[in-house]
């Protein structure tokens, strides 16, 4: 459906995107992982036609984007990073002005309102304002406002910073009964537990590249039998990595705020050799949590770094 080749975009002597080249295939949910700063913004930016390549190419249904856009901006349906609301009009009139933009009017407007609205959850607080409104129901009005002309793709730019639980999880469910209706999604995050549960298959991105690509499974092999394994210390030194990297089939270490996260190929036989060295260490455990592989694995054996750093 959406085909991206060697995608370039420099400010200045920064490369925001640096080469980047995937595939987002009809009806599936792709995700575009990364920390900020990772380059996630731009990319939608560009596949959006708001903004133009230094370098490379789009392909959508088979068109170049940039020779043909009105095609893509028909089908196209974005849910900015950023509110895009009036704060003093009501969430109808809202829709009713992205609707006007969309070209919908009278009663297919109405109508599309009133479906968008219960997808949304927000049909009985359409005749509030906006600024009366959480920010979790802004964020949810703000995806209906990309709903409403029902594009064949969505594009949604870190949809839940910021919300409470309700509305993130709403969110997410929303998202997943759109894809099962047939809609193709571009969702972006730092959060890996979403992408975990929503994406079919994964781009984790890095300083404007991507590292690794493919369905979790294929990602998580990259780390085959490691466990991760958080320890919460009351003290931590600069080597402690180094200390715990001393023992034999501990693969990896690093110090996340006041956590040191170990990679090893089995946590059970590894606890007593690293509460020894913690010992050693004169530091106190506070907790200790072993987990199997996972995206946070591969984004930290990748980089050397937590996904949010």
């Amino acid at each position: 459906m959406l085909k991206v080749e060697n995608l370039y975009k420099n400010f200045g002597n920064i490369a925001a995107v640096a080469g980047i080249s995937f595939e987002v295939k009809r009806g599936e949910v792709f995700g575009l992982l990364g920390p900020n700063g990772a380059g996630k913004s731009t990319t939608i930016s560009i596949i959006s036609t708001l903004l133009p390549p230094s370098r490379g190419q789009i392909f959508f249904e088979g068109e170049s984007i940039f020779e043909n856009s009105r095609n893509l901006r028909q089908k196209l349906g974005i849910v900015p990073q950023d509110i895009a609301l009036y704060p003093t009009l009501t969430g109808y009139e809202n829709l009713r002005f992205w609707g006007n933009l969309y070209g919908l009017k009278g009663a297919e407007l109405k109508k599309r309102i009133n479906e968008v609205a219960e997808i949304i959850g927000l049909k009985e607080r359409l005749k509030d304002k906006v600024e009366k409104y959480s920010g979790g129901m802004k964020r949810r009005l703000n995806i209906g406002a990309a709903l409403l002309h029902k594009p064949d793709l969505l594009i949604m730019d870190e949809p839940t910073v910021g919300i409470d639980p309700q509305s993130r999880s709403h969110i997410l469910e929303t998202v997943l009964k759109l894809n099962a209706q047939g809609m193709t999604i571009i969702y972006t995050t730092h959060y890996m537990e979403e992408a975990e549960e929503l994406c079919s298959r994964i781009c984790i991105m890095d300083e404007g590249k991507i590292i690794a690509s493919g369905t979790k499974q294929e990602l998580v092999e990259l780390v085959k039998e490691r466990t991760r394994i958080n320890i919460k210390l009351d003290n931590i030194s600069d080597n402690m990595p180094q200390v715990f990297k001393e023992i034999t089939g501990v693969l990896d270490a690093a110090i996340l705020d006041d956590t040191v996260t170990l990679f090893g190929e089995n946590g059970d036989i590894l606890l007593a050799e690293i509460i020894s060295k913690v010992l050693e260490e004169k530091s106190k455990i506070q907790s200790i949590d072993i987990h199997k592989p996972d995206l946070e694995a591969v984004f930290l054996h990748l980089t050397g770094k937590a996904l949010r750093d």
